[in-house]
């Protein structure tokens, strides 16, 4: 079929052992995503190129978020002869801190080991000390907290990141695309569109391909001044620009941009930016452990007491209330978050 006939980097090479590490309520689809297309090319080449391994904390069955477990084929102890890794994390990344991963995660790097992330896991090996001066992604649920926590980290908001022997992707399908990019690296881009046939994966994403879909698609607007308006404002939830310097810079009076905006969302530009940036509050405050005054800040409030009375007013519940109802109800917040306006599930775009 052609798919082994120019084969890259790869070729003559016995077989790549990679390994995933699995962390507590790890997305099942990210793993899947990494791990198919290896199977698939293995298959389509007839031989066993890449040597998949499945790497956990201990040997025991290890849940994913869907409720689904695996059970990891060895533990870190008796990971030998990796030349590649990838960690695969959740949402509980937040709270996993074991220092003993941390250190694996550096020996591996000092020994010249690929690693790499699909997801949250990017989160560790930031902790880990291992992306700096590289770029990087993770899923743009995570780009405000990592960014807080690492201001110096360069973050960028693509679906993949491969940087020499540093590889991120945000996970979900975009696994898929880094993994096909990878394949294309080793075994030649050939090979690579044939394992991408075989998923049906009609539409190759590059890296720098951005997560989220565009403005206009998202907010249902396709007015061009309004659409360059409302990047303005995703690009700076931290610190919110006045509605003068955002009409100045699209190119329209303060009185038309209102107009455009009550036209577009049946409300002016300043109450569109401040229910963008309390609906970005509410999602740190159910999605992270930042401190109430840190998610004030970063989502551009003053004071945790600033943002507890623009909560008060809006919603009608204090910012606690909303942490305190996620933590017991997770599922339940996140339905709740997604129902309450039009712009709870944009993205954050920060100054990264």
């Amino acid at each position: 079929m052609g798919a082994t006939e120019e084969m890259g980097p790869g070729k003559g090479t016995a077989s790549v052992e990679i390994g995933f590490l699995v962390l507590p309520s790890f997305s099942m689809m990210a793993l899947s995503a990494a791990t198919e297309p290896l199977r698939a090319a293995n298959r389509l080449l007839g031989r066993e190129f890449y040597r998949v391994r499945l790497i956990g904390t201990r040997r025991a069955p290890l849940a994913a978020s869907n409720g689904f477990s695996v059970l990891p084929d060895e533990t870190l102890e008796e990971a030998e002869g990796l030349e590649r890794l990838f960690v695969v994390a959740g949402l509980e990344v937040q709270e996993f801190a074991d220092p003993a991963v941390m250190a694996w995660l550096r020996r591996l790097a000092s020994a010249g080991v690929l690693l790499g992330a699909v997801s949250t896991g990017t989160t560790l090996l930031a902790r880990a000390g291992l992306l700096e001066g590289r770029r990087c992604t993770v899923h743009w649920e995570q780009l405000a907290t990592l960014a807080a926590e690492f201001p110096g980290l360069r973050l960028c908001r693509d679906l993949y990141c491969l940087d020499g022997d540093r590889q991120t992707c945000a996970g979900g399908t975009a696994a898929l695309d880094m993994m096909l990019a990878v394949i294309a690296d080793d075994l030649g881009r050939d090979l690579s569109e044939a394992v991408a046939e075989h998923f049906l994966f009609g539409d190759r994403r590059p890296g720098d391909r951005a997560q989220r879909d565009s403005v206009a698609w998202r907010f249902g607007v396709e007015q061009p001044r309004v659409v360059q308006a409302i990047e303005l404002m995703l690009a700076n939830v931290e610190r919110p620009l006045p509605t003068p310097r955002i009409a100045a810079a699209v190119g329209v009076s303060d009185r038309h941009l209102e107009r455009l905006f009550r036209q577009a969302f049946d409300k002016p530009p300043s109450r569109f930016y401040l229910e963008l940036r309390l609906a970005e509050a509410r999602r740190l405050l159910a999605e992270s452990n930042e401190p109430i005054a840190r998610v004030a800040l970063l989502c551009g409030f003053s004071s945790a007491s600033h943002l507890g009375r623009v909560f008060r007013e809006l919603l009608d519940r204090t910012p606690g209330e909303v942490r305190r109802a996620a933590l017991a109800d997770p599922a339940g917040a996140a339905r709740s978050r997604a129902a309450a306006a039009p712009l709870e599930s944009h993205d954050f775009s920060g100054n990264i």
